[in-house]
């Protein structure tokens, strides 16, 4: 698999400053091989981005579960979501770090909140 088999979105949607992991830090993260990274991000479980040549995800798209480094607990679900209402993955991507005035933050972020079953809940209303 190469990574221009990978599907990534342009940096330029990313917030100046975002920090992210490239796909070595997440394997290890996950306790997974890279590959299976690489596979996440085929298999539309994750969205990344390419900076200076690297695949990389933002750090906001995972979490703590149960004490262990792991995607955000409804990120996946976030993006199915999404994808099923139609919406490509720039798109997904250039919302999920809009910033949402009135709940006071973008949905990457909210989505470590109480707030993220809101987040979910917009989604559902824009896809459908």
């Amino acid at each position: 698999m190469t990574v221009s088999s990978i599907p990534f979105v342009s940096d330029d949607l990313l917030p100046e400053g975002t920090d992210t992991y490239n796909t070595s830090t997440v394997a290890k993260g996950l306790g997974v091989s890279q590959s299976k990274v690489l596979q996440l991000l085929r298999d539309h479980q994750l969205i990344a981005v390419k900076r200076g040549g690297d695949v990389h995800i933002p750090r906001l798209f995972f979490g703590e579960v149960d004490g262990r480094f792991a995607i955000a607990k409804h990120f996946t679900g976030l993006l199915s979501v999404l994808r099923d209402g139609g919406f490509r993955d720039d798109e997904i991507m250039r919302w999920l770090f809009e910033q949402q005035e009135d709940l006071g933050d973008c949905p990457a972020e909210l989505l470590h909140t109480d707030s993220a079953r809101e987040v979910i809940r917009r989604a559902q209303s824009m896809a459908f």
